[in-house]
């Protein structure tokens, strides 16, 4: 199943190395892998074989993308890359897409992912393009155990159920069938039965469309700026109408505060007399210098000429004339 849908899309290789987990090289469905076939293995227990009604051993799992039917990644697209067609399935644009990776981060199943050498996104497509021609999908086709089925959702609801109650008579109690249609999700396009918990099977319990938490950051945010204006508007209103004489609101000094200023005023004192010692001794033919852009400030050499030349208020008399004409 994988390899024909590989085949038929044109998808690259992947999984050739050995990953170590069990007989699963690929890991999960992504970019370059649409449809991907989990190894399920549970503790083994002596006396019980493989697909013991009491106790499923190993089991497969076809995984591939559920096609919400409240689409996260449908919702956070920006550029309108994905779309719902018109069998129902979720369907990405590569022409479209800028590898924004918002539909990434969106999706509750972690079904897509971005192509590592342009970026894009990629996922199951649902053969649109063989549905368009009546074809069923390349995966649905060449299933020889016919474990994956194709058709009308309402259908496919009901045989999972009549399947569901053929298990329970074998004694497998634990079977069930994963359709979370009683969460944002809506329910799936890709139902499966599973034997025990499905999150041994990666499949989340209640999955969720991030967009059910818009509501709720909104409130928080406009919470937050209530408190900001209100708490804003509380300090001018507690300091109106005080001077800044107020004694209330200036500092007592301590004693090392007095020390400080009488410090600093000994320093003051110290400038000022030095300042005019220097005054006094100069002799009076040699006057300051003058500032120049030839000897600078007081005889320091300027590193540049001084930009304000005439050129710089003429550009702001001009700029300011021609504003009040637009």
């Amino acid at each position: 199943m994988k390899l024909l849908c590989k085949e038929w899309n044109e998808i690259g290789q992947d999984g050739v190395d050995w990953s170590g987990f069990s007989y699963d090289n690929t890991g999960a469905v992504g970019a370059s892998s649409w449809r991907h076939v989990k190894f399920v293995e549970q503790a083994p227990v002596p006396g019980v074989g493989g697909n013991a009604p009491g106790q499923a051993s190993w089991t497969f799992s076809s995984d591939v993308c559920k096609h919400c039917e409240n689409a996260g990644c449908l919702e956070a697209c920006p550029t309108g890359s994905i779309v719902r067609t018109e069998f129902g399935s979720v369907f990405i644009q590569p022409d479209v897409c800028n590898g924004c990776g918002y539909c990434v981060a969106s999706c509750p199943f972690g079904v897509v992912e971005r192509n590592k050498e342009d970026g894009r996104a990629f996922k199951c497509t649902f053969c649109y393009d063989r549905q368009k021609v009546g074809l069923q999908p390349a995966c649905a086709k060449a299933c020889p155990t016919e474990s994956i089925k194709f058709g009308e959702i309402e259908e496919l609801r009901n045989g999972a159920q009549r399947r569901l109650e053929e298990l329970h008579r074998r004694g497998m109690e634990d079977a069930t069938i994963y359709d979370p249609v009683d969460t944002s999700v809506g329910g799936t396009h890709a139902m499966f039965i599973v034997r025990g918990d499905p999150r041994t099977y990666n499949l989340p319990p209640a999955p969720e469309v991030p967009t059910v938490y818009l509501k709720k950051a909104w409130s928080a945010s406009a919470l937050a700026a209530g408190l900001l204006l209100g708490g804003t508007l509380l300090a001018f209103l507690s300091t109106e109408g005080k001077e800044m004489t107020d004694p209330t609101l200036i500092p007592e000094f301590d004693g090392l505060g007095e020390q400080r200023e009488q410090r600093l005023d000994e320093i003051r004192r110290q400038a000022e007399k030095r300042a005019f010692d220097a005054v006094s001794s100069r002799p009076s033919a040699a006057p300051f210098p003058q500032a120049t852009p030839e000897n600078g400030y007081y005889g320091i050499p300027l590193l540049k000429e001084p930009p304000w030349t005439w050129e710089i208020p003429l550009y702001f008399f001009v700029g300011g004339a021609r504003g009040p004409l637009r």
